[in-house]
């Protein structure tokens, strides 16, 4: 942490000289959303450092949301670009404007994409490899607990669930237990791990939880789009069995900044990192209490063979006297 935060000043004095001396002559001003959660944070991050320090643009971060990014885009036009876009939670609006042709999908910004499901712990699957099934899991409810660790109520993925719960008549081999908040979700793992206890329940990544304590999911059973769209219905009146598909999570664009910025839109277009990856920098974020832009330079500092491969050879050029 010491060495990163030496690392944040140095690399901000070369921010404050570089943008003086080059004074954007290479790009103009772009806006990147700042969404509320921490991936996007540290994406954003990384992704302003490598526009103003290998590009030369001026950043705008828009602190902004899901419904909120959408929203602008119909009605404003901006901001330029859009990060960590969970497609699933867009509605029609997205679809709309891209059918319209007033902004595109530059990229999956996670692979293979936000993952959802069914999870024990990975040294449960180590001793008891019959768990990694909902058919060994139901045969032998003992093994992870008898309970199932269930979303708050309110969450997309409680509606899912539950219709899951409902299809394998879970409730008939063990307690379902509904979590007051992803904090204490986020808690019962933690408890678990540290006592080398059964755990059986939903999590989703990229979170810090995933990257702290490995996980081990669970098949519920072959993906049908189908039938997971069916149970994302609280009403629906014959719930199938479904695995969460991954989630498309995208960086997209306006027509106008892929336009006028071209080598920018290239350059968001490679930006994607493997979620396992996002785990662990998001649970070294956690430990260290370090913030998105700190987390962005220990990625940076730590993983320029992966970065390296995003950008062109002339902002190559310029990054290698700053990072290396």
């Amino acid at each position: 942490m010491h060495k990163t935060t030496k690392l944040l000043t140095g690399l901000a004095a070369g921010v404050t000289l570089s943008s003086a001396t080059a004074a954007y002559a290479d790009c103009g001003e772009v806006s990147i959303t700042e969404m509320n959660w921490a991936s996007s944070q540290i994406i954003t991050e990384v992704s302003k450092f490598l526009m103003e320090q290998g590009y030369g643009c001026a950043i705008e971060k828009v602190p902004s949301a899901t419904t909120t990014s959408v929203a602008s885009l119909a009605e404003n036009g901006e901001p330029d670009i859009v990060t960590e876009l969970w497609l699933n939670s867009t509605g029609d609006v997205y679809r709309q404007l891209e059918a319209e042709g007033k902004v595109s999908r530059l990229t999956d910004v996670f692979d293979p994409g936000g993952i959802e499901g069914w999870w024990i712990p990975s040294y449960l699957a180590e001793s008891n490899p019959e768990l990694t099934t909902i058919e060994g899991v139901l045969a032998n409810p003992e093994l992870v607990g008898a309970r199932f660790n269930n979303c708050p109520d309110g969450w997309g993925c409680r509606i899912v669930n539950d219709n899951l719960v409902n299809a394998l008549g879970l409730r008939e081999s063990m307690e379902i237990f509904d979590h007051g908040s992803g904090e204490t979700l986020a808690t019962s793992i933690a408890a678990a791990y540290e006592n080398q206890e059964p755990w059986f329940g939903y999590y989703w990544a990229p979170t810090a939880v995933l990257g702290k304590y490995p996980l081990t999911k669970v098949k519920i059973g072959d993906v049908d789009a189908n039938i997971h769209l069916a149970n994302q219905n609280k009403d629906n009146p014959d719930p199938g069995v479904s695995d969460f598909p991954p989630a498309p999570v995208l960086t997209v664009a306006t027509a106008a900044l892929t336009e006028r910025e071209p080598e920018i839109a290239q350059l968001m277009s490679n930006v994607s990192f493997d979620i396992s990856i996002l785990n662990s920098l998001l649970a070294w974020q956690d430990e260290n209490g370090a913030s998105a832009e700190e987390a962005a330079v220990h990625f940076l500092t730590n993983n320029s063979d992966i970065w390296s491969q995003w950008i062109n050879d002339s902002a190559r050029e310029k990054l290698a006297a700053l990072i290396n």
